[in-house]
């Protein structure tokens, strides 16, 4: 194919000139070889692409519908040149970001601010979907990087960790004063007669609250499951129940007490944040930018 491809660059480079001698002086090499090159080509396809003549060579009309193609493609060839010159000289390029909505609106969003500015050129998308989610999609190639809670290191994967979270128990004054006026003051009482509001069972966040709770022997009769911690954030604040939530996220509501932060025998112990990619996939710039940003910021 290497050659036939040398063949059609010839054909057509003389078809654009219409001159054997000038084509040699555009392609460095001899009028023979390219008289040669030409005759090759005809006898592969067993047609006459040229008539020659003193004053030059003109395409037959099997020649012309070669050459027809023969420009589309080396026009495509041509453009993909130039694209790729684009590319590089504006730093245009790409990047796949998983990450929960909670970790985007709460961790993401105040990087990747600043990495857009940085870097207008980089098209970046965002998959929002649980953190387990985001690992498979890792480990099966889809996305390049994931911002994820987890209480242990994933396989096959590399987990930079940069922020520390803790995962804490809110709700409003009224719902507890309401509360205490039903159950007395006894904490096993309210703990069994208490609405929780907790993320789903497959969420990872809930997933290690859980295992704070075995370790621990809390059960907690009532719960309602929610899919997002916005939603659980905004259902506590109407005294719908005591809330699981990560306390980083609501640190404006503890402060204008809107929600206070209920401690359950003691609090929960802090777990990390990280960045995650594939051992095996390709590093790209982008990625590197991305990951710099954070580990930067952290002191990594």
């Amino acid at each position: 194919m290497e050659n036939n491809l040398n063949l059609y660059h010839i054909f057509y480079t003389v078809a654009n000139t219409r001159n054997i001698s000038s084509a040699a002086k555009q392609l460095y090499i001899s009028q023979p070889a390219i008289s040669k090159a030409i005759s090759k080509l005809e006898q592969n396809l067993d047609v006459t692409l040229f008539y020659r003549s003193s004053r030059g060579v003109t395409l037959t009309m099997e020649g012309e519908l070669l050459y027809d193609q023969v420009k589309t493609a080396f026009s495509a060839i041509k453009r993909g040149e130039d694209q790729i010159k684009k590319v590089n000289d504006l730093g245009v390029s790409r990047i796949s970001i998983g990450v929960s909505i909670t970790l985007c609106k709460y961790v993401l969003l105040p990087y990747l601010q600043q990495f857009v500015k940085d870097n207008p050129h980089v098209k970046v998308t965002i998959t929002c979907h649980p953190s387990l989610e985001t690992i498979r999609d890792i480990e099966n190639g889809v996305t390049d990087i994931g911002i994820v809670g987890i209480p242990s290191q994933p396989g096959n994967l590399t987990y930079l960790p940069f922020k520390e979270i803790q995962d804490t128990f809110v709700t409003t004054d009224r719902y507890l004063e309401n509360l205490m006026i039903r159950e007395g003051h006894d904490k096993d009482a309210i703990l069994r007669n208490a609405t929780f509001m907790m993320l789903n069972k497959d969420n990872i966040s809930r997933k290690y609250v859980d295992m704070y709770l075995s370790a621990h022997q809390i059960t907690m009769e009532n719960i309602i499951e929610i899919n997002t911690m916005d939603l659980l954030i905004e259902l506590a604040k109407i005294d719908l129940g005591i809330a699981c939530v990560i306390k980083d996220f609501v640190q404006d509501e503890l402060a204008d007490h809107s929600l206070t932060e209920i401690v359950l025998k003691r609090n929960l112990p802090k777990r990390k944040i990280g960045l995650v990619f594939s051992d095996n996939g390709l590093m790209t710039e982008p990625m590197k930018k991305l990951i710099s940003y954070f580990t930067e910021d952290a002191g990594l």
